[in-house]
């Protein structure tokens, strides 16, 4: 095994981590995320996929940010799953705010898409400038709690595991099915939080 693949197995490990704990709403999520992006900053770069190279230098910021985000009604960055979910409930995104986010993730896919079609030697320039610009928007919607996060990710994890595979990233392209898999536990557990919360409001 080379050394491309020891650091894809790494932070495919560190990637099961974050993606679980966020579908328990548990903070350790964030540091594991911040370990996980770090490492496919490198793998993406060298792997030529430099949308999604761009993509991991801002989901580092972004999980900077989420940790932040969650722990802003508490002194301590450390709290019980109880109090996890009492810091920031849960909610939707109303009709409008949808279809804002929507054509944003069209609009920046298409204009992102050709800028590394036509200066860069990207392979899959507009498949990888969907999933740079659809998760960053994803990801700032889970900073938020926005339950639409996760219908988001399954979309992008869909997409991603074909071009990793293609890409030769089989780790990867694995942790996408995976992230899949834990996606719709997400939006399972999200929504079944929101309702006990506006129940108990």
């Amino acid at each position: 095994m080379d050394t491309l693949h020891i650091i894809e197995l790494i932070a495919t490990f560190f990637g099961l981590i974050n993606v679980y704990l966020l579908t328990r709403q548990n903070i350790w999520a964030w540091p594991a995320g911040i370990i996980m992006v770090s490492l496919y900053v490198y793998i993406f770069y060298v792997s030529r996929l430099y949308s999604d190279f761009i993509l991991n230098i801002i989901y580092v910021i972004l999980n900077v940010y989420g940790w932040w985000y969650w722990t802003r009604k508490s002194h301590s960055a450390i709290v019980s799953e109880e109090e996890e979910e009492d810091l920031v409930p849960v909610t939707r995104l109303s009709s409008r705010a949808s279809m804002a986010w929507g054509a944003l993730i069209v609009v920046g896919t298409i204009i992102w898409g050709y800028l590394m079609d036509v200066n860069t030697d990207a392979d899959f320039a507009y498949f990888d400038a969907f999933t740079t610009v659809a998760s960053l928007t994803a990801q700032y919607l889970l900073a938020r709690k926005k339950l639409e996060n996760w219908l988001i990710w399954i979309v992008v994890d869909v997409v991603a595991i074909n071009i990793y595979y293609l890409k030769g990233l089989y780790f990867t392209s694995a942790l996408y099915g995976v992230f899949l898999a834990l996606c719709v536990l997400g939006y399972i557990e999200w929504k079944r939080s929101m309702k006990e919360h506006a129940l108990s409001a």
